[in-house]
């Protein structure tokens, strides 16, 4: 069980998923907290939870060496990974590795719930939740093969992990800039297994933290931009634009439903705040795509 933190603003929440993980159903057998670069940070994490395992990132800043720092003490062979604004359910470690059970799972991931401080703004619509990190709709069945979960809720065979090199060291989130590590890890599993394949179990299911901070218009806007540029180098790391079907998929998606079911609702007065969804809809694609853009004709890396 791998948890990384970078920052002491996020304290109380470190402590409460240590201790929602040490009270699951099926504890782990280890927890190691790995810190990035913030020594006072590492010092109280031995100090004060002394129940589990701290280190410090041993490579460039960010989330990727952070976790990757963090598998490197694992002797388990699973390694699941949380993050540490997260509260995983009660269940959630014995939901997410059952599937392991069968010898095609290389890896899974849960369901992230939004839990917003201040409440959903009535303009954000629901197919955007991935902008706050969670997950925007249940699949119709317990389990289904995705091309990729997401790090902040998920586990993979350690034999796995280690053959891929963990997640790209100059590749991720830095502080408050983001980029899809996680994505570009799964990719690299799923190309070096090709006969496994990657689960998305909905009811391992975690309760993310989505602060006033991410509530905003700006906040939004930035973040699909960086999607849009990051999704590019992701592709240009990997195998081409080959590897965006599901991106490709979601654009569709947006373009010929939400977009116009919002305007529907709208326009017929059903709805007072369909409006505002429709433009957040529309600014968020022209965001991304500009992004994309900037990342296609300069050949752009975020987190560089």
């Amino acid at each position: 069980m791998i948890i990384p933190a970078h920052t002491e603003e996020r304290w109380t929440s470190l402590v409460t998923a240590v201790g929602l993980i040490q009270r699951q159903t099926t504890p782990p057998r280890q927890i190691v907290v790995a810190v990035d670069h913030n020594p006072s940070l590492l010092r109280r994490v031995q100090a004060e939870i002394p129940s589990i395992e701290a280190t410090a990132n041993r490579y460039d800043n960010g989330a990727s060496g952070t976790r990757n720092s963090g598998a490197e003490l694992a002797v388990t062979p699973l390694l699941a990974f949380l993050d540490s604004d997260v509260r995983p359910r009660r269940d959630w470690l014995e939901t997410l590795i059952a599937p392991f059970a069968d010898p095609a799972v290389i890896g899974t991931g849960g369901f992230v719930a939004p839990d917003w401080i201040n409440g959903r703004p009535a303009w954000f619509p629901a197919e955007f939740l991935w902008v706050v990190g969670a997950t925007f709709q249940a699949a119709d069945t317990p389990l289904t093969t995705v091309r990729n979960v997401w790090s902040e809720n998920m586990a993979v065979r350690h034999q796995a992990f280690s053959r891929v090199g963990g997640f790209r060291i100059d590749f991720g989130k830095v502080g408050d800039r983001s980029s899809p590590e996680d994505t570009d890890f799964c990719l690299r599993v799923g190309h070096a297994y090709p006969g496994q394949k990657w689960v998305l179990v909905v009811d391992a299911v975690v309760d993310h933290t989505v602060g006033p901070e991410r509530s905003t218009v700006a906040f939004f806007l930035r973040r699909c931009y960086s999607e849009g540029s990051s999704k590019v180098t992701m592709a240009r790391l990997n195998s081409g634009a080959r590897e965006l079907g599901d991106e490709y998929s979601y654009l569709r998606r947006l373009v010929t439903t939400s977009t116009w079911t919002y305007l529907r609702l709208a326009v017929s007065g059903r709805s007072q705040a369909a409006g505002g969804r429709v433009l957040a809809v529309l600014g968020g694609l022209i965001a991304a795509t500009l992004g994309a853009a900037v990342a296609f004709v300069t050949g752009f890396r975020p987190g560089r």
